[in-house]
């Protein structure tokens, strides 16, 4: 059976993995939105196509790969939550299932 320390222990491991992953939400947004606005800064100041072009090849490379690592560093947070959330059942799964020889 579950103890309630354990339940409690639980409960705070899964709080703290949601608040992990808003975490990572928030500071990607707050990371983005500053990129953005430095874009738009540098945008406003270009004086010809070939810099305007310049400028927003960078900023959509630039974009792309801050995107993608915060994707995988989210991605892999969710994986940790899963793997958490499913340990309590790791000792009721091992009692059904037949030991291997």
């Amino acid at each position: 059976m579950f103890k309630v320390e354990d339940i409690q222990s639980y409960s705070k491991e899964q709080f703290e993995g949601i608040q992990a992953i808003a975490t990572a939400y928030g500071d990607y947004s707050k990371k983005s939105y500053e990129d953005t606005k430095s874009y738009v800064e540098k945008l406003s100041g270009v004086k010809s196509l070939d810099k305007a072009i310049e400028v927003q090849t960078e900023y959509a490379k630039s974009a792309y790969e801050s995107f993608v690592a915060e994707s995988q560093k989210i991605a892999g947070l969710y994986t940790d939550l899963v793997k958490q959330a499913y340990k309590p059942l790791e000792g009721v799964v091992a009692k059904f299932t037949p030991a291997a020889h």
